[in-house]
């Protein structure tokens, strides 16, 4: 029998007010509210505003505390610095809970605030091995019908100076793993061209993504952004790769800037930033003007490198807005596309969005339109994938 649900009295973006078809899990038809003929269930949505689910574009599921006993943050002796930051994060998960208990805390909390899609980034290096990715793979699992979740295998203790660590790479994506990773090659691992020796490498030889963590400041951070932007456009691999972070382009003078996402937006490489509060961070919006791709994501929630995060992305769309100096309501949907369109644009997901073909994965929100949604953040929510309602009150619900 074929499952069918009519949603009435929905309220869309461009103001005007209709009847969802969802069909199987998709939206099969979107028509003036009043007018969809009811075939099966109905429910009526009393003129919320309906946005698709967010899409949680870099989170890191294998090391979040959240749900676990609280960890006092430990700062670095010296500025911010990743090498140690790593060896903080070892000693704390050392002491936490169980990495699944920890993951489904976590995931759970950003379903109940709507996101229905999300890139996780796992360690697998030479520290771990291929334990974490084991057990977030079997995470992954119990919860496939609830969120679409890929995964990035991630040298969080670097590549070179990791004994093991490209193989291990090798073999994450064989077990599992949808895209390869990478952590500042210049800075970390002192050797930016053999450091993506490997990334390409592994990504060219199974034919999956790439999204590298780059936290390098000014020229160094742009000299490792024209590295990547370079090798992406020779292998032909646009709209395939991202750039996490990036902080350096939030360094560089304007002229500086502007050539520089000239030449992200030629190389089709795509821009991740979560708008953190003590860095500066990519310019949204002289990125995007010139074509790039800018989506975002949570980064790290309570855990060794700061103890904020509350997997909202609809609060994260606020922060880039508020960060960036976004007033207008141009500006305002702007950071509302960061974790919605040009996030699954990033993640090159398919049938994603309010309409007819698309996966029925939506939002309700009390507001009257999306720059209110943005400057409101309003809660409660309902969240639905494929048409199912899997969150509520800011709870998961599991049937």
């Amino acid at each position: 029998m074929t499952r069918e649900t009519i949603f009435t009295n929905a309220r869309l973006a461009d103001g005007s007010h209709v009847d969802l078809v969802v069909t199987e899990g998709s939206f099969t038809a979107i028509v003036p509210a009043g007018s969809a003929t009811a075939l099966g269930q109905a429910v009526d949505l009393d003129k919320a505003l309906i946005v698709p689910g967010f899409v949680e574009g870099h989170i890191h599921l294998d090391t979040s505390f959240y749900g676990d006993a609280w960890i006092p943050h430990k700062p670095c002796t010296n500025g911010f610095d990743v090498h140690e930051r790593a060896a903080f994060q070892a000693e704390n998960m050392a002491r936490s809970a169980p990495m699944a208990v920890r993951a489904r805390n976590q995931l759970d909390l950003c379903i109940a605030n709507g996101s229905t899609q999300m890139r996780s980034h796992v360690m697998v290096d030479g520290s771990v091995g291929l334990k974490s990715l084991e057990t977030i793979l079997a995470v992954r699992e119990e919860y496939r019908d609830l969120i679409d979740i890929q995964l990035v295998a991630f040298p969080q203790s670097g590549i070179l100076k990791s004994p093991g660590t490209p193989e291990l790479l090798d073999e994450a994506i064989k077990l599992g793993a949808d895209l390869v990773g990478g952590l500042d090659p210049a800075s970390f691992d002192r050797d930016a061209s053999a450091h993506l020796d490997v990334v390409f490498g592994v990504a060219e030889k199974h034919g999956v993504d790439i999204d590298i963590h780059l936290h390098d400041a000014g020229t160094l951070g742009l000299f490792t952004i024209e590295e990547i932007c370079r090798r992406t456009k020779a292998l032909g691999m646009a709209g395939h790769v991202a750039i996490s972070h990036a902080y350096g382009l939030g360094d560089l003078a304007p002229d500086q800037a502007r050539k520089a996402a000239e030449l992200i937006a030629k190389s089709g490489v795509a821009i991740m930033t979560n708008a953190p509060g003590n860095h500066n961070f990519p310019p949204v919006a002289l990125l995007r003007n010139a074509g790039v791709t800018v989506f975002s994501g949570s980064d790290n929630i309570r855990d060794s490198w700061w103890p904020y995060g509350d997997g909202d992305m609809l609060g994260r769309a606020m922060m880039i807005g508020y960060r960036s100096g976004f007033y207008t309501d141009d500006e305002l949907e702007a950071a509302f596309d960061t974790v919605t369109y040009s996030g699954a644009r990033a993640l090159r997901l398919e049938g994603y969005g309010i309409a007819v073909g698309a996966k029925a994965d939506f939002v309700t929100l009390q507001a009257v339109h999306v720059p209110e949604a943005v400057v409101a953040v309003p809660k409660p929510r309902k969240v639905f994938k494929g048409g199912r309602l899997v969150a509520e009150n800011a709870a998961v619900i599991r049937q």
